[in-house]
């Protein structure tokens, strides 16, 4: 028996149970677990559904109905056919364009070649419909700026020019898909040291024979995934082919899917004949990879080697000319023509007497509400979508460089496959997903931010990734140690680190997103109409004074952007090649 001094003493506390934390309670992990649901809308979602429907029937079961229905009229062959050919016409004009100036830029003395670098920039923020509208003031059969200059010169019943052709289509389309070209030849290209063209050089090889078999060789794989890139970009586009082509009678895939819209509405049948383009597509991005991923030619050396311009003597000034002649094309005539005809009363008297006016600029600010909400709306859906797209992809390329989700590879390849799907194709899905119930946003503003965020999280997904490779992981694991969180280690380590590749990413998406018809159109409503859809409706009108003027004012917020980005994350942030 215990006595009572015994009895009165305290006892020794009892250790308390060990506990392992669950991995549940981590809020990191219930972030990311969100970020993959809404991974699977956005992409998943939209692409299962387009195939589905592909084989949809009116009552619910499967058929090949569709497909018979959307591919097998002559008509539709041939439209495939012709975007095919399209295609392959841009393809050969840009890199005419492209290539000689990234070899300008980056490998010879020619003057001005940062001026020559930055209409190259000016080019890719063009807006290509806002380019189409100008060449057609420049360079229509009748009215055409250009044509009646020829007229008045030399006389004659009609001007040389007619941009309602497949070669006037083709031309303006290369005008604003080069700088893809560019980028990938130029990045290319400063990677690699002069010293193989300079033992080229030592063993008698001229300029030329060093061009071909040296330097073009070693930069090949680029220019041909580019190529490749701008091939599906000239197949799926709808903008341009659709303010020319339409007029000019030529019929194309992506004019053709649009017909299907038009009542009755086919959506099943949209859906079976973007598949063609869809497979296309995927296939030609699996040889692109392919082909960048190849160690056919590789340049060895011990050390980073050295890089200067070579002195390419009297040729630099043609080539300066050239250069010259292309940022005319692109950029000045276009955006010349753009002002002026916003400045007009009625734009086909040019400069006469009492025509100018700012009455336009006027009109839309404070008469013309459906074009002020449009160039708001257009500014509001963009600055969202790269608001969102940049916290998604930063989220993304942190999950999956850190492992920190279960199968990241699956995470990454829901994050980029949008890649595969052209924008017009993504729409039909989107459509088909999110149109009707139980979702019903067709024609809010809410769906163009959903589409526009499925179409360019890629962009966001890759650069982030990029950044957080750069990162080392031990200033996140001492946060870790010292009790912070994922979330914690995001917030006050990573973010502030890439800060400013996170301002080049939005503004990049920013000025994309502005420019981006083909996913717009068939989802945007009376409320939710943006500056490209608008275009449309404007050049159908005939009304090019007012689109003009709704034109610039769009090019100048963009350029004020762009400036912006070139201010705070470098001059190359829109150039750089992932």
């Amino acid at each position: 028996m215990l006595s009572v001094s015994e009895a009165a003493a305290p006892q020794p506390a009892r250790p308390a149970p060990l506990t392992v934390p669950s991995r549940l309670a981590d809020p990191a992990l219930w972030l990311f677990g969100v970020l993959v649901v809404a991974l699977v809308l956005l992409v998943a979602n939209p692409i299962l559904r387009l195939v589905w429907d592909s084989f949809s029937s009116a009552d619910g079961g499967a058929t090949l109905r569709n497909y018979t229905s959307a591919l097998g009229r002559t008509r539709h062959l041939q439209a495939l056919l012709n975007s095919l050919y399209l295609g392959g016409a841009v393809t050969v004009l840009a890199l005419a364009l492209g290539v000689p100036l990234a070899l300008a830029v980056s490998r010879t003395n020619m003057p001005c070649r940062n001026l020559t670098h930055m209409g190259v920039l000016a080019a890719f923020v063009m807006p290509n419909f806002l380019g189409a509208i100008a060449w057609i003031l420049l360079a229509g059969p009748n009215a055409g700026w250009l044509n009646r200059l020829w007229l008045a010169v030399f006389g004659g019943e009609a001007g040389p020019l007619n941009i309602f052709s497949f070669w006037g289509l083709a031309f303006v389309i290369a005008l604003y898909t080069f700088p893809l070209i560019y980028v990938f030849t130029k990045s290319a290209l400063d990677l690699i040291s002069t010293e193989l063209e300079d033992a080229a050089s030592i063993h008698g090889a001229g300029k030329f024979r060093t061009l071909t078999r040296v330097t073009l060789p070693l930069v090949m794989p680029s220019i041909v995934g580019a190529a490749i890139l701008i091939f599906l970009e000239s197949v799926a586009l709808y903008g341009t082919p659709a303010l020319i082509a339409i007029p000019a009678g030529i019929n194309l895939a992506t004019t053709q899917i649009v017909s299907f819209f038009e009542y009755p509405l086919r959506v099943e049948q949209a859906a079976a004949f973007s598949m063609p383009i869809l497979v296309l597509t995927v296939v030609m991005l699996w040889v692109q990879r392919k082909l960048l991923s190849r160690k056919g030619f590789v340049s060895v050396s011990g050390k980073g080697g050295e890089r200067r311009p070579f002195d390419i003597g009297f040729w630099k000034w043609p080539l300066l000319a050239y250069a010259a002649f292309v940022s005319l094309l692109t950029v000045v005539m276009p955006l010349a023509i753009l002002v002026l005809a916003s400045l007009s009363k009625a734009w086909g008297r040019g400069v006469a007497s009492g025509n100018l006016t700012l009455a336009n600029y006027h009109d839309i600010f404070f008469q013309q509400v459906t074009v002020r909400d449009a160039i708001a709306n257009t500014v509001i859906y963009s600055g969202a979508t790269a608001l969102v797209c940049v916290l998604m992809g930063l989220c993304v390329a942190y999950a999956v460089q850190r492992r920190i989700t279960p199968w990241p590879g699956v995470v990454q390849f829901l994050a980029l496959a949008p890649v595969a799907v052209p924008g017009l194709i993504l729409a039909i899905g989107l459509y088909a997903a999110y149109a009707g119930p139980p979702f019903s946003l067709y024609g809010t503003g809410a769906l163009i931010v959903v589409a526009f965020t499925t179409r360019f999280l890629p962009i966001a997904v890759t650069a982030c990734a990029a950044a957080v490779r750069s990162l080392n992981p031990e200033l996140e694991e001492a946060v870790r140690v010292l009790g912070g969180g994922r979330i914690t280690v995001l917030a006050r380590v990573v973010f502030p680190l890439l800060k400013t590749t996170l301002v080049g990413v939005f503004i990049l998406v920013f000025v994309i997103c502005t420019k981006e018809l083909s996913t717009a159109v068939f989802l945007t409503g009376p409320a939710s109409r943006v500056v490209s859809v608008l275009t449309l409706d404007l050049s159908e009108q005939g009304n090019y004074e007012t689109l003009a003027a709704m034109g610039v004012v769009l090019v100048v917020i963009t350029t004020l952007v762009v400036a912006a980005g070139m201010r705070i994350a470098g001059r190359d942030f829109m150039l750089r090649r992932p």
